[in-house]
């Protein structure tokens, strides 16, 4: 059962959402689903050990959980959090929690505004070795990892000259342990100007960033940036900027992290459903090229991307997860599910069950304290009809460490020294779910991950296969059976394979 009320004003629910509080005096309409799930799983091999070493299990698992959604005039909450329990007859009884939220307010009428964002998940510690896996108990390459992050800003248009933005945030990632907890505090000055003459545009920044890792000195991030864009007709644009930057690590290589930069480049939008932005320039670190291309049709949504940029797996971590599959099937869903808190949460069940098998979706991020260049290309395709949807997702991401390895032996005792200085992987992930009748549906999901180091001669691979099958037993009441076959191989040994088959009841209230 859904509760749905309609209240003036602001209502206290999380120490979260308390950051936005006082919220403005407006209607919001509140949505909570409450629900539980018991799940019964067989596994043939709960520790993940090699053949000849496995040993079957039965695992319960008792989650309650919550969905909430609000959304008003001037504030928009969103919170999917649940509580997970195993009992298991080969390990110790385990628990974790899960936790998605985020919320954005507007504080002060087209002046002053507030964002937030908190995350708890579980997150392999190393890219090698046994992966998680959502039915399972957690192994010793496993963590649960903490992210909060806060930030009020100032945004104002100044008619005829252009619009500024002072933002100021605050992010937080904290295993809960000694092995990560780092903070950021960053301020950020963004001006982009008015359209003039023929329709160019002009921007500007300037961004400081200090970053506090336990583990390592404070690090001080400055970069300051112009851009132009010029149309040369209703289809193409030409773009170009340049400034300065310093990311004020320490370089394994000797050279400062710091230097001029430029990039040129254009915009094809032949279409309002469909647009291209490239460009290509020079950084500190040498010649660097980006893509972000939408392609929208009517049952069909894709997105290509391909970046290159200085990042630590902390900032990874605070990214929010799904986010370009889940903006996909939002754009898709909106004429088969027009009341938006609906769609959001039908997007955030099919995404978790995309996701909770298979190997994670995208690059695989580990603890560390490094920096790295990162290098990555995504393409994402999702696809909804009123019977069926699919999401379909291929990442490549090349990661090179550009400070010294000591740093993360603490991490990550039981992987070679050195092995995580230059990674490849490369993953792909498809989820399918097919609506049967108005009562029952079939789940299948199919993920792909391999991780190579090529500073050592190492490469792991993951494969993860699943299908389910659901239904509906009263309204608030559903059923369902899913199978699970895992395998993982590594040339330096420690392959497994493991089948699994789970039966769950879930309740909502």
């Amino acid at each position: 059962m859904a509760i749905t009320t309609s209240r003036r004003g602001s209502l206290p629910l999380l120490p979260l959402l308390s950051l936005l509080l006082p919220v403005p005096a407006s209607a919001i309409d509140w949505l909570a689903k409450p629900s539980l799930r018991l799940r019964e799983s067989y596994t043939d091999n709960a520790l993940r050990a090699p053949p000849g070493k496995a040993q079957s299990d039965f695992i319960t698992e008792i989650a309650p959980a919550i969905a909430l959604i609000g959304t008003g005039p001037r504030l928009r909450v969103h919170l999917d959090y649940s509580w997970h329990k195993y009992l298991s007859g080969q390990r110790a009884d385990t628990d974790n929690h899960e936790l998605q939220a985020s919320a954005d307010a507007e504080l002060v009428k087209d002046w002053f505004f507030i964002d937030a964002n908190a995350s708890v998940s579980r997150r392999n510690i190393s890219p090698f070795g046994p992966q998680l896996i959502d039915d399972l108990p957690d192994t010793d390459n496993a963590s649960t990892v903490r992210t909060m992050g806060i930030s009020p800003y100032l945004r104002h248009r100044f008619r005829g000259l252009a619009t500024a933005e002072l933002r100021y945030t605050r992010n937080t990632v904290d295993s809960g342990g000694d092995l990560l907890s780092v903070h950021s505090d960053e301020m950020e000055l963004l001006l982009s100007g008015e359209p003039r003459g023929t329709g160019w545009t002009w921007n500007a920044s300037h961004d400081v960033r200090r970053t506090q890792d336990s583990k390592l000195a404070p690090v001080r991030m400055q970069r300051s940036s112009v851009g132009l864009r010029y149309p040369f007709s209703s289809k193409w644009s030409a773009t170009a900027s340049g400034g300065m930057e310093k990311e004020g690590y320490i370089s394994a290589s000797g050279k400062a992290p710091e230097g001029r930069f430029w990039s040129l480049g254009g915009v094809w939008t032949p279409s309002p459903r469909t647009s291209v932005a490239f460009s290509t320039g020079k950084r500190f670190f040498g010649t660097t090229y980006s893509l972000d291309a939408t392609f929208l049709q009517r049952h069909t949504n894709w997105q290509l991307n391909y970046s290159e940029n200085i990042t630590t797996m902390p900032t990874q971590f605070s990214r929010l997860g799904n986010r370009d599959a889940g903006q996909l099937l939002d754009q898709l869903w909106r004429g088969i599910f027009p009341n938006a808190r609906d769609r959001r949460l039908r997007i955030d069940a099919f995404l978790r069950y995309a996701n909770s098998l298979g190997p994670e979706r995208g690059a695989i991020n580990y603890f560390s304290h490094r920096y790295f260049l990162q290098k990555q290309l995504k393409l994402t395709m999702a696809r909804a009809t009123a019977k069926s949807t699919m999401i379909a997702g291929i990442t490549a991401v090349d990661r090179t460490a550009q400070t010294a390895s000591g740093i993360d032996s603490g991490l990550l005792p039981g992987v070679e020294f050195g092995s995580e200085d230059r990674t490849r992987q490369i993953g792909g992930n498809v989820g399918w779910s097919w609506q049967a009748s108005s009562r029952t549906s079939v789940n299948i999901n199919a993920g792909y991950a391999s991780v190579r180091s090529l500073s050592v001669p190492r490469r792991d691979n993951n494969i993860t296969l699943t299908a389910g099958y659901t239904r509906i037993l009263q309204p608030n009441m559903t059923a369902s059976i899913d199978v699970r076959h895992t395998r993982h191989a590594s040339n330096r040994g420690g392959d497994y394979r493991e089948n699994g088959v789970s039966a769950t009841l879930t309740m909502q209230f």
